[in-house]
C-alpha cells in the first residue's frame, strides 16, 4: 500500500494499523536546531486523546508519544523524527462478527475491492487511530512555525445545531467537552448528542480553523496553492466529506461588490476591509487569518441494523458493536488542526527555498 505520505520539504509518513501493538512516523525536512522534546508533542495529543468524555470512544489509550530519532540533546539534528505511539487497550474480539460482514459508510468493501485483503479489527489502516500520528507531527510543525503563528479550531455545528457567532468566545473551548466556542450552544449539545449516544446512533459535524500571524506570501499560483494543499490535507482526514476555505459555498450567494474584500493603506501596510477569501488569494496567503472549515459526517459504526452484504455475496443486517464516537466530530478538531500546521510548515519552509530574502510584511514592493 503506497500513499503514506504527505508534504513536500516537511514530509510526513505515517504508519501502523488500529489494532496493532504501535502506530508511528516519520517526520522528514524539519530544519536542524530546533528545540524539541516530547513534552512539546504530547499536550498536543491530550486534546485528542479518546474517553475523556462520555461523548467520545471509551478506548482508553494513554497515546504517549516517543521520539526515537532525530533529536540530540533536545534539538532537532535536520535528519528524520521517528515518533512511536503504543497500542494498549485494544479490543479486537468486539470486532470478530463483522470479519466477513462490509459495513455501510465504512471502507471495509473498497479495501477488499482494491487489495483482495483488509484488517476488520476496527478498522485497521483507515481507522482514525492513524490521525494521532497527524498530531504528534503537528506538535512538530508548529515548533517550526514558531509562537508568532496560532492555529486553533472549534465545533462550530453539531447535526443541524450551529453556534451563535455573535457569542464566540475563545476562551470557553476548555470550559465543555465540545471544543464549542458558544457556552450556550455547547449546554445544548450536551442534551442533544446526549440522547444521539442513548440511542446507539451517531451525527456529524462541522469544524473550523483559524489560523493568525500567517504571513503573505506562502503558496503558489495554479499547482502549489496554498488553498488547495489545505482542502487536500483536510479532505485527507477520515470522515471528512466536505472543504471550504473563507466564505466557501456561501461565496455563491454573494454579488461581487459584497465578495471582494477591500484595501486600504493604514502606517504604510496593506489593510483589509474584511476577510472573505479566508486569507489567501490566488493561492498565495495574504497576511489575513487562513480560516478554513470542514465537515465530517457521522459516525457508520451504529448499532442500528443496516442492510449490505458479506464477502459472500449474501444480503446481511449488520449493527456494529464496540466502542465509538457518537460524534467523531469533537476530536476531529485538533486534528483539524495539525493537518494545518503542516501544511503551513511546509510552504513555510517552501517559501524561504525560493524567496530567502523576501520580507515578512504587507508592505508593498518598491520598484
Amino acid at each position: 500500500m503506497s500513499h503514506n505520505t504527505f508534504g513536500h520539504l516537511f514530509r510526513v509518513t505515517t504508519w501502523g494499523e488500529s489494532h496493532g501493538p504501535a502506530i508511528g512516523c516519520v517526520v522528514d525536512g524539519c530544519p536542524p536546531r530546533l528545540a524539541l522534546t516530547e513534552a512539546d508533542i504530547q499536550p498536543w495529543l491530550d486534546r485528542r486523546r479518546p474517553g475523556q468524555s462520555k461523548f467520545t470512544t471509551q478506548r482508553q489509550e494513554p497515546d504517549q508519544v516517543r521520539i526515537l530519532s532525530g533529536v540530540f540533546e533536545g534539538v532537532t539534528t535536520g535528519t528524520p523524527i521517528a515518533l512511536h505511539i503504543e497500542n494498549v487497550d485494544q479490543r479486537s474480539r468486539d470486532y470478530s462478527t463483522i470479519a466477513a460482514q462490509y459495513r455501510p459508510g465504512h471502507a471495509d468493501l473498497t479495501y477488499d475491492l482494491k487489495y483482495g485483503v483488509r484488517d476488520y479489527r476496527g478498522g485497521g489502516r483507515s481507522s482514525a487511530r492513524e490521525t494521532a500520528m497527524r498530531v504528534a507531527a503537528g506538535g512538530v510543525a508548529r515548533q517550526i512555525l514558531g509562537a508568532g503563528i496560532r492555529i486553533r479550531g472549534a465545533l462550530v455545528q453539531m447535526g443541524p445545531h450551529k453556534i451563535d457567532r455573535s457569542r464566540w468566545d475563545w476562551a470557553a473551548l476548555d470550559d465543555n467537552p465540545f471544543f464549542c466556542p458558544d457556552p450556550v450552544m455547547a449546554a445544548e449539545w450536551e442534551v442533544y448528542l446526549a440522547a444521539i449516544r442513548k440511542s446507539g446512533s451517531s451525527v456529524g459535524a462541522v469544524i473550523e480553523v483559524v489560523v493568525d500571524g500567517v504571513p503573505p506570501g506562502l503558496g503558489a499560483p495554479i499547482y502549489g496553492k496554498l488553498d488547495a494543499d489545505i482542502a487536500g490535507a483536510l479532505m485527507s482526514i477520515n470522515a471528512v466529506k466536505g472543504v471550504e476555505i473563507g466564505d466557501g459555498f456561501d461565496a455563491a450567494c454573494l454579488t461581487g461588490e459584497d465578495n471582494a474584500d477591500q484595501m486600504r493603506m493604514e502606517d504604510g501596510l496593506v489593510a483589509f476591509g474584511s476577510n472573505h477569501a479566508g486569507g489567501i488569494l490566488g493561492g498565495i496567503s495574504t497576511g489575513q487569518p487562513i480560516v478554513a472549515r470542514f465537515a465530517v459526517k457521522p459516525t457508520s459504526s451504529i448499532l442500528t441494523p443496516r442492510q449490505s452484504v458479506d464477502r459472500a455475496g449474501q444480503e446481511i443486517d449488520v449493527s456494529t458493536k464496540g466502542r465509538h464516537d457518537p460524534c467523531v466530530g469533537i476530536r476531529a478538531v485538533p486534528v483539524g488542526e495539525a493537518m494545518l500546521a503542516c501544511v503551513l510548515a511546509d510552504h513555510l519552509l517552501r517559501h524561504r527555498a525560493q524567496n530567502p530574502d523576501a520580507p515578512v510584511t504587507t508592505r508593498l514592493p518598491r520598484n
